[in-house]
Parts: C-alpha cells; structure tokens; sequence
C-alpha cells in the first residue's frame, strides 16, 4: 500500500506540475512499529487535494518537518481530485474545502472517513473594472443572477441601485468559473443555494457546477488570470489567493445587511456566530455561509484534512495526529502571516480532541483484529 502510494503521487507529480507538490516524495524507510524520531528516515506522509490552502499547507509542511522530521508531500490538484485519491487508496489523506458525502465515505477502507476543520477559508469575487474608485458591492441574489446571466451588463439597475455614486460602464459581463471540480465552487454555489430559490433549484450547489455562462478556466490561479486579462470579466478565488496577488474583491452583504469583506476578521466572526451550532464532536462537517452576526463575511467555509483512519498504520495516525495538534497551535502564526484565518482556539481544541478520540480508537481495533 506504501509504495503504490508513493508510484501514485510520482505519476500525478509529472502529470501536473512539479512545483504543485509541497516536497519530494520519497518511499517509506521506517519500521512501522518504530517511535516517531525526529530524523528524515521517518515515515512520509502523502497527500493531494484543495488548491485554496496550498500556500499555507507548503508552509506548515516545510516548518514541521523541519521541526519533527516527518516529511508531508502534498499535490494541489483540487479538492475533487484528491477526494478521488483518497477513495483509491493512493494518498494518506485529502484536503478538501467540501466536506464528503456518507455514500462517498462508505468507498474507503472501513467506510469511514473524519474531517478534520484546519483552517477557515472564504471565497471572493473579483472583478476587473478600470473606472471604479471603490470596492463594488454585491448581494447574494445579485451574484446569483450575474453568474446565471440574467444580469449581463455592468450598468444594469440592480448594480447600480446597490453601487449608486459608482461609474458602472455600459459593458457585458463576463464572467469566469472553475472548469474543475472544486471545493471553491462548492463554496460559492453553496451560499447562492441559500439566498436564491431560482440557483437552489438549478444549477445548484456541487463541486462541479453546470454553470449557465461565461468562460472556464482551472484553478483559483487560471480564474484569476482571465479575470486579470479580461476588462469587464468577474470570477470567484480563494480570499487569501486574491489578498496575497492584490487582486480587487468585492463587499458582499451579509444576513445583517452589512456589506464586508473577505478580511481576516470577518472571516473569523463566521466561524464565531455557528460554533454553537457544532454539537457533536465526532462530525464536523458544517456549513459556515451566510453566517449571522453583523461583521460575517457570508461566503465563508472550513477546510478539512479528510481522513480514513482504518486505512493508515499506527505510525501514520501518530505522525498526522501531531501534524493537526502543531498546525492548529504552532502552525497558527504562519496561517495569519499568510492571510488566512486560524480557528477560533475553543474550536481548535474541540478539532483537537475529536481526532485523537477517533484516531486512538481505530488504532484500538486494527490492534485488536491482528491479534
């Protein structure tokens, strides 16, 4: 299972791209039955999946194996195509800004997969609008209807009643989505199931969306690009991706009424205003659009790790275990210095907790059945 993990990971490196994977993969040279030591001889970890938190995930990966040995190689490839390495047994685990479905979960080695929230995540609309001197301002109905194309011009009332002293042109909209399947489109088409009836009916919320028109292109990296290329073009990225490559973002309105943006704090306060909505611990899979609370930013998600514990040795558990407890603790400050948002710390150790229960017990019972 090792190798053809490592074979997989190889051959969708150079299928992709080289520079997509967080480090070189290399096989397996420990004894499983070893303890964790703190050399480069230790197990890898193999992952794939959502390109949102790539940045951060390079980063952390970097620092903890400089920190504990363990080498984590990761290729972002979205959170479609990871979900699809994990249900073939190819990588040790997924990063996904969707959470899994039971039917999808029931595929895995034990049926079961946790997800394990490591950061939170937003999606921002983008726009590419010379004559503007501030940020425009959207609601979700409007997106709604800009990204089915019943609003397909700039100047178009609803725009203007909602940008009134802003110098909207007399141009058609283009707009840009993701040609891949993608936890960010899952995101967005999320949130405009719930403030349209006429998207939840079709097209809907999915990682891969039928979308009604514009152009599509691959990645939060090719979207932007076409946005960037394309006066009068509006397409959808990852909030930190925008915010590290300087591009505009609009000042979308809240359940509150308020128009925010994608910044940290906002992004935060969603998180703040459902925590008490996460009842059980062992199930984190929640949806944090349209948020209340006056500062939510309204299109805003976790970012899970998903895993399927039956299928990992002990040793594997206990690396990634100390993975998730060094991210959401010493991991912290690099998520902010890269312009995501940590999780709030009482979450944090309720993400914490709920693992290690999980991944002791399926450690408990693989020990029990080889015996």
């Amino acid at each position: 299972m090792k190798h053809r993990r490592v074979s997989a990971l190889l051959l969708a490196c150079s299928l992709f791209a080289v520079g997509a994977c967080a480090s070189d993969v290399q096989p397996d040279t420990a004894d499983s039955g070893s303890p964790v030591a703190r050399t480069a001889t230790t197990v890898d970890l193999l992952g794939a999946g959502a390109t949102f938190p790539y940045p951060l995930y390079a980063r952390w990966f970097n620092q903890f194996a400089a920190d504990s040995g363990v080498r984590i190689n990761y290729l972002s490839v979205g959170s479609g195509s990871g979900i699809e390495l994990l249900l073939a047994d190819s990588v040790h685990f997924a990063a996904s800004d969707v959470p899994l479905r039971d039917d999808e979960a029931n595929r895995v080695v034990g049926g079961r997969v946790i997800h394990v929230p490591m950061v939170l995540g937003a999606v921002a609309l983008t726009y590419h609008l010379d004559s503007l001197t501030r940020p425009l301002r959207l609601s979700g109905p409007v997106i709604a209807d800009i990204f089915s194309g019943r609003i397909a011009r700039w100047n178009d009332e609803r725009l203007r009643a909602l940008n009134p002293d802003q110098p909207l042109p007399d141009d058609t909209i283009l707009v840009v989505h993701r040609s891949d399947a993608s936890g960010t489109s899952f995101i967005l088409s999320d949130y405009l199931s719930l403030v349209s009836n006429s998207w939840a009916s079709e097209p809907g919320r999915g990682r891969a969306v039928t979308w009604p028109t514009g152009t599509g292109r691959n990645g939060n990296a090719g979207v932007a690009a076409q946005v960037r290329q394309t006066v009068g073009a509006i397409g959808y990225v990852e909030s930190s991706y925008a915010r590290l490559n300087r591009l505009p973002v609009a000042r979308v309105q809240n359940s509150s009424g308020a128009f925010v943006a994608p910044s940290p704090f906002e992004v935060g306060a969603a998180a703040v205003n459902v925590l008490d909505a996460i009842n059980e611990p062992v199930d984190l899979r929640v949806s944090l659009v349209n948020a209340g609370g006056k500062q939510s930013y309204p299109i805003v998600s976790f970012s899970w790790l998903l895993v399927a514990p039956e299928a990992l040795e002990t040793l594997e558990r206990t690396q990634l275990m100390r993975f998730i407890d060094w991210a959401l603790t010493d991991g912290e400050q690099l998520a902010r210095e890269l312009g995501y948002e940590p999780l709030p710390a009482v979450l944090a150790e309720r993400v914490m907790e709920s693992t290690r229960s999980q991944l002791s017990a399926s450690t408990r019972a693989r020990d029990s059945r080889a015996r």
